[in-house]
């Protein structure tokens, strides 16, 4: 496992990883950002809500058109032309701006916040394809990046709750605009941007255009498994923010859930070590039968401790499930809409995530934690039947095909 992680660095080179990883950060920032921000410069909790709940539509929608013109125009314009809205809303807030004003701002800096974990994915990908790495390879590529996501989604609310203990909710919002700037811009100026780049080549830009036109159905069905994850993730934020609140100690709802992101990042990083055997189905199969056998406990707990073991144990489940519906996606769409496929996956989360936490709040205040969590079991279920009823194949690359005009590995062809 070492060993091909070694590789992988070796890979991707040293700067790239910082890079995204820095450039991912205001996407976890945003959200709680804004909700804290507006919640601080107005004084109403419903302005604050509508004010997150627009900024994460705004990510939901725009996030898979800005990998489709990635697809479609390389990498570097649409991280480059993300908006200065961010560091307006921040200070429409501060100047005690209207809930008509606020809004919009909100819904333009979620659309305009370039969702780097899904390009990076895709020039990671990308690249070790060109390099013609195998299958088992580019799985430990993706589960590099996915750790890299579940880190950044642990750091960045911490960051923003560290700002605003310290000084003001303005300052994370800001600290993300200057994030943006400066690393987001540092990686769509790369030099590896080219390898998720559309090949010059005619007859190659004439295929990719033809594969745009053909999407299987697995991938649809893995699109809704990610919805169903968000949801997940939103149930669970709202049971555990009401149980700790019941519970007498409101703060430890982040340390929780940030427990919960240590154990899914390390679970994630794992992955590398299994056997190339136990193929993506079996894997996916697996993962959504854990994160039901591993939710239903949360339906019983009553007690701080208990709460911090099971959610922590939970997270075991997360990283597998969302590392494979990555893998399976990448092996499923076409060359040509990678970058937009693996955008809608994480806005799906986004988005999941949005609409559960609203719901699941609501049913948290009028019926205690339970009911919250009563949501993220059902939608672990949920997902565990797509995977029994799904089959993800592997989509025809072409005549080589594929971002950066590079030929898929020999190995790379089996299932």
């Amino acid at each position: 496992m070492l060993r091909t992680y070694r590789d992988t660095l070796s890979l991707l080179g040293p700067a790239l990883p910082v890079l995204s990883f820095l450039g991912r950060l205001p996407t976890a920032m945003c959200q709680l950002g804004s909700v804290l921000l507006v919640a601080e410069t107005s004084g109403s909790l419903a302005t604050a809500g509508l004010a997150g709940g627009a900024l994460a539509a705004g990510q939901t929608v725009a996030g898979p058109l800005l990998g489709r013109l990635a697809d479609r125009r390389g990498q570097r314009g649409p991280v480059l032309a993300a908006s200065l809205a961010v560091a307006a809303l921040v200070l429409a807030a501060v100047a005690d701006a209207p809930t008509g004003l606020l809004v919009p701002l909100a819904l333009l800096a979620g659309a305009t916040v370039p969702q780097i974990g899904p390009l990076a994915r895709t020039r990671s990908v990308a690249l070790a394809r060109r390099a013609g790495a195998d299958d088992r390879t580019v799985g430990t590529v993706l589960s590099f990046e996915g750790t890299l996501d579940e880190v950044s989604f642990v750091l960045g609310p911490a960051l923003v709750g560290l700002a605003a203990a310290l000084a003001h909710p303005g300052a994370a919002l800001l600290g993300a605009a200057l994030l943006l700037a400066l690393c987001g811009t540092g990686f769509a100026l790369h030099p590896t941007a080219s390898a998720a780049a559309p090949p010059p080549d005619g007859t190659a830009t004439r295929t990719g255009a033809a594969e745009r036109t053909r999407l299987p159905g697995s991938a649809y069905a893995l699109r809704v498994t990610m919805v169903l994850q968000g949801a997940m993730f939103g149930a669970s934020q709202a049971g555990i923010t009401a149980l700790t609140a019941g519970l007498g100690a409101p703060a430890q709802a982040g340390l929780v859930y940030a427990a919960m992101g240590v154990m899914s990042a390390a679970v994630g990083l794992s992955l590398a070590a299994l056997p190339a055997a136990i193929g993506l189905t079996l894997r996916w199969r697996a993962a959504t039968a854990g994160l039901v056998l591993l939710s239903l406990p949360l339906l019983a707990v009553d007690s701080l401790t208990g709460l911090y073991v099971v959610v922590t144990v939970l997270g075991a489940a997360y990283a597998p499930h969302l590392i494979t519906v990555f893998a399976l996606t990448e092996r499923s769409v076409p060359a040509g809409r990678l970058a937009e496929s693996m955008a809608f996956l994480t806005s799906g989360i986004v988005g999941g995530q949005a609409l559960a936490l609203a719901f699941s709040g609501r049913l948290a205040e009028q019926h205690g934690a339970p009911a919250a969590f009563a949501v993220a079991v059902g939608a672990a279920a949920a997902c565990a039947a797509l995977s029994w009823t799904v089959r993800a194949g592997r989509a025809p690359r072409g005549a080589g095909v594929t971002p950066g005009g590079a030929a898929p590995s020999g190995s790379a062809a089996r299932g």
